[in-house]
């Protein structure tokens, strides 16, 4: 049955059995409240087992596995329930199997698991809520018991929300495939890029150190504090070391720097083919230039200019985003002091594989394929996910939105 179909017979089962609307009832009058076990992160890490069988939910997102013979004090749930992540990441989980979570957190269940995971997405629905009412409680969001006990929820009849069930379960789980394939994906890249590349030990290839063939550089620091003016809004970006990730510019935080005095600044001009590669914490993130008179270096991020017409910048970049390459020459060179980094110098050190610009282009096809499969946020297979993500929030909002009975 295909998704409009699924909704007409929800419609039709609504007309039928709640034309006048649904009752709205407070959750502690409808639902069993389910209590945890008494734990401290300390015992968490004790008692954690990777072929345990029950499975502890901690705050925010931190969730062990253990065995039920190991926790102290246990309760544990043997039937579906959705949990309240109360602390930290506020959310709310559907689980099936045995488990257990901190008593700072709650969970809710009744003896039908249709209506159970029902509450679920009504609670997913109205998550922001909850969120806002954590807001202004400390540094830490909590929220309490009276938020989700006085909450009402929507009872329309056991046939409507099977129906509505089994309509969102059918969009989590082409989501979930969705998700999985994007996994596959990215470890088929990455298999096939260390692959593509030689090992930095095989003398039967000419190496050639990266400061031969390029110009490796930084923004000084009298440069930023003499000449860069920051500002929210313009048409200048001053790339920064949170702009630069797997191979792509991240533009979603920038700063701009239109009123700086860009005449003393031409050093760092940014130009295309430019290689941006970040050397003071997150080291080893790269990213290609691909338009020009747009970006500036910031701190913290280096500039890598290929002066050399034996190698491609772009075959630099996939090289550098291996990770053959972060474990034989970034993690040899790595500095710590209060933070990793690595210095121009040793940036220079950087040995790239002499091979053909043939070969150098073959490669370049190869890992953009793949790199657009796994990355293209309009394109590739995220953007498949974000369409299902969006198509699926859009029904959970429009199948959960009921006249409230008179």
């Amino acid at each position: 049955m295909t998704g409009v179909s699924r909704v007409n017979k929800l419609n039709e089962l609504i007309h039928k059995l709640c034309p006048d609307g649904v009752e709205y009832k407070k959750i502690k009058d409808v639902f069993q409240r389910l209590r945890g076990t008494p734990i401290t992160a300390g015992k968490m890490k004790e008692i954690e087992s990777s072929d345990g069988k029950i499975r502890v939910f901690a705050g925010g997102k931190t969730v062990i596995n253990a065995k039920e013979g190991d926790i102290p004090n246990a309760n544990i749930i043997r039937v579906p329930a959705v949990l309240v992540q109360s602390r930290g990441v506020i959310d709310v989980v559907y689980y099936e199997k045995p488990f257990t979570f901190k008593n700072e957190m709650w969970a809710y269940t009744s003896d039908n698991k249709i209506a159970v995971k029902f509450l679920y997405y009504v609670l997913k629905n109205n998550i922001q809520k909850f969120r806002d009412a954590a807001a202004g409680m400390g540094s830490l969001p909590q929220i309490s018991l009276p938020v989700t006990e006085e909450f009402k929820v929507p009872v329309p009849p056991l046939p409507v929300q099977s129906e509505i069930v089994r309509i969102l379960d059918n969009f989590t789980e082409l989501t979930a495939e969705l998700t999985a394939e994007l996994t596959a994906r990215q470890s088929q890249y990455e298999y096939y890029a260390s692959n593509m590349f030689p090992s930095v030990k095989n003398s039967d290839v000419g190496w050639i150190e990266l400061g031969e063939v390029a110009t490796v550089t930084k923004l000084a620091g009298f440069e930023f504090t003499k000449y860069v003016t920051y500002s929210d809004a313009g048409d200048i970006i001053a790339l920064r070391g949170l702009n630069v990730k797997n191979g792509h510019l991240v533009l979603d935080d920038v700063k701009y720097i239109d009123n700086s005095n860009l005449e003393m600044l031409s050093r760092s001009k940014l130009r295309i083919g430019d290689m941006l590669f970040t050397y003071v914490g997150t080291v080893g993130q790269v990213a290609l230039i691909q338009e020009n008179d747009k970006y500036y270096l910031a701190p913290n991020v280096a500039l890598v200019r290929i002066s050399d017409e034996r190698f491609l910048p772009e075959y630099m970049m996939h090289y550098f985003l291996t990770d053959k390459f972060k474990q034989e020459q970034i993690a040899k060179l790595l500095q710590v002091s209060s933070m990793q980094n690595i210095p121009m110098e040793k940036i220079r050190k950087f040995k790239l594989p002499l091979i053909s610009i043939e070969e150098q282009r073959k490669t370049i096809d190869i890992l953009n394929r793949f790199d657009t499969l796994c990355n293209d946020i309009s394109a590739g297979l995220p953007a498949e996910i974000e369409a299902r993500q969006k198509q699926y929030e859009y029904y959970r909002d429009k199948l959960l939105s009921f006249k409230e009975k008179e």
